[in-house]
């Protein structure tokens, strides 16, 4: 019997195991498989994805948030260098370090202190996305933990996640709008206060802030970033992350050009389980993104998940026994995800005949 393909978690594994057990089938697993199974479930037993998504998403957000007050990393504007980890990184090309050392050193120290370290950043970071897609974007990135915070905030004031999508007419409008935007607002000053302590000095500034004596730049900055991210948290949001985010967009096409990365799945042999439902996993998905589509239709896709677990919500509570029908694969199952649909067409009409 060929052996079973890898499965991408231990949600995965047990959804699998449900299916088998519905349709009375019997998947047989060597020792490799059955090591990666058990580990599996022993970090399932002490974490889950949900929870490990939510610890990662808050660590991040309070480190972008604290980094410039504990000087983790930011650039000191008055002296001209970047400070990490509390020490000065000049690089080696201060004025008075420039002049005390040969033209090798000063190559050398440019290329261990500053090109290298990118570059090692940089290939890392395209790697991760060619293998699992905007994972930063789903896991990590500050803006997108907004995102999320302030659909859901939306969703129970207005009982929708964007201003495109069509209004319920029992849900109070203008209280619920004042909340909403007084949030965008709030979390928009907190960031644009953020953003210049990283130029700043994080204490200073907060000082001058406290006694209302901030320079007319600092007055400006404030003003402006506030603007624009309010702008950008009322009314695009998940706009942005889809066609203004150029990290973003370079995660999705280096995950374009794998076929065989990480990828939501649907299981189309049990598509007459949808019926029912009213396309709860598009409605949930933060990028508002049709997710049982080809790989094509999801290309901004995050891979935060969400989608999964409302899957499992509709299907709980349709009480029919059936696993979700949506789940991540990897290696050649992801390569059918993005199956060219003219050709699938055809050999689906062969084997029918």
């Amino acid at each position: 019997m060929a052996r079973p393909p890898m499965l991408p978690g231990i949600r995965a594994f047990l959804t699998h195991c449900e299916y088998n057990h519905f349709h009375n089938k019997t998947t047989v697993y060597n020792n490799a498989d059955l090591f990666v199974i058990i580990r599996q479930v022993i970090l399932f037993m002490v974490i889950s994805r949900e929870k490990l998504r939510s610890i990662s998403r808050y660590t991040f957000y309070l480190l972008f948030l604290t980094a410039p007050v504990f000087n983790i990393f930011r650039f000191d504007l008055y002296e001209g260098y970047f400070v990490v980890f509390g020490q000065p990184w000049t690089l080696g090309l201060q004025s008075t370090e420039f002049q005390c050392v040969d033209t090798a050193t000063q190559v050398r120290n440019l290329l261990l202190n500053f090109i290298l370290p990118v570059i090692v950043l940089v290939v890392f970071s395209i790697l991760a996305a060619w293998k699992y897609g905007r994972i930063y974007c789903g896991w990590l990135c500050p803006h997108f933990s907004v995102v999320e915070t302030i659909n859901a905030l939306m969703l129970k004031q207005l009982g929708r996640v964007t201003l495109w999508e069509k209004k319920p007419a029992e849900k109070k409008q203008f209280i619920a709008w004042l909340l909403v935007l007084g949030l965008c607002i709030i979390i928009a000053f907190i960031w644009s206060f953020t953003l210049l302590s990283y130029l700043l000095p994080p204490k200073a500034l907060a000082l001058d802030l406290y006694h209302f004596e901030l320079s007319l730049g600092a007055i400006i900055a404030l003003l402006v970033l506030t603007s624009v991210l309010t702008f950008d948290f009322f009314f695009a949001r998940h706009l942005f992350c889809k066609y203004g985010c150029s990290y973003g967009m370079l995660q999705s096409f280096a995950w374009m050009s794998n076929s065989k990365a990480m990828v939501i799945s649907f299981d189309k042999s049990r598509a007459n389980l949808c019926q029912s439902c009213d396309n709860e996993c598009d409605k949930s998905c933060p990028m508002r993104l049709s997710v049982r589509g080809i790989k094509r239709a999801k290309f901004p896709c995050t891979q935060c998940g969400i989608c999964l677990d409302t899957c499992d919500e509709v299907q709980e509570k349709a009480q029919n026994g059936e696993p979700r029908l949506i789940n991540w694969v990897s290696n050649k199952e992801a390569v059918a995800v993005d199956r060219h649909a003219a050709s699938f067409d055809i050999k689906r009409l062969k084997k029918s005949k």
